[in-house]
């Protein structure tokens, strides 16, 4: 439920509203947060940089949230600046019709920084994606995190992004880590750093927050390194395959 009268959505027009910001004036990330801190302070800045996303259309994290007529309202031109979008000037919004071309176009980018990157992001956002329809494969009573509209895939934890923020049967934050090659112990202060953000920008009074990685095989290192740390879990993953014959009697002659 929003916290305030207006949802936060409806509150980002109003910010452009109240600031007079006008097509090309850039608009910086940090203003608009500190925006919200100071005429809507209960907003969690989960929930605001969660909104940005969902209305910058050239922002492919998006899609991971339910999209609305009206959500078309920013361009990202670099990181944490923007501008008003126009669409006289701006690529088409991305959108699920045409998120097969957004997608090759993001993917196109990383070959051309780092081929092999490349393919492991493929794939670990295939397991992302199992697992965010699948979270009780990890624990029972394990759901995606949702706030008015934003959810939990790819979480925008300041600019970073969480690759799957949930929520356990006992109500408290569980911030999940995939790795869809080895595990090292360099995983450790990546997941810390989250669950410290979200501890202070997300989680309410009462809430913990716990932390998650899922690896295809978790190190000594790794395992050394998380040897005191209670409210953090490693998973190993395996994949499997089963084929099923679709026509049962092969013809004869």
């Amino acid at each position: 439920m929003p916290t305030y009268a207006k949802t936060t959505r409806e509150l980002m027009y109003e910010y452009i509203e109240v600031k007079g910001i006008q097509k090309g004036d850039v608009i910086l990330r940090s203003d608009i947060v500190a925006w919200f801190n100071t005429n809507y302070p209960k907003t969690k800045p989960g929930t605001i940089t969660g909104h940005l996303t969902r209305m910058t259309t050239n922002a492919p994290s998006r899609l991971h949230h339910s999209l609305m007529n009206g959500d078309s309202l920013f361009y990202q031109i670099d990181k944490g600046r923007y501008v008003l979008y126009e669409a006289s000037v701006h690529p088409e919004p991305i959108t699920p019709e045409n998120e097969k071309n957004a997608q090759e176009l993001e993917e196109e980018k990383i070959v051309e920084r780092e081929e092999q990157r490349h393919s492991e992001f493929a794939y670990e956002r295939d397991l992302q994606s199992f697992l965010a329809k699948n979270l009780s494969v990890i624990e029972p009573g394990l759901i995606l995190y949702e706030d008015e509209g934003i959810n939990g895939i790819e979480y925008d934890a300041g600019g970073r992004r969480i690759d799957i923020l949930a929520v356990d049967r006992d109500n408290h934050l569980v911030v999940i880590e995939l790795k869809v090659s080895r595990g090292y112990d360099r995983v450790i202060g990546q997941l810390l750093r989250y669950v410290n953000w979200v501890k202070k920008n997300v989680a309410e009074a009462g809430q913990n927050v716990r932390g998650v990685i899922i690896s295809r095989e978790i190190s000594n290192d790794l395992l050394i390194a998380c040897e005191e740390l209670n409210h953090i879990s490693l998973y190993e993953y395996e994949m499997s395959v089963r084929l099923k014959c679709v026509n049962h009697e092969l013809a004869t002659v």
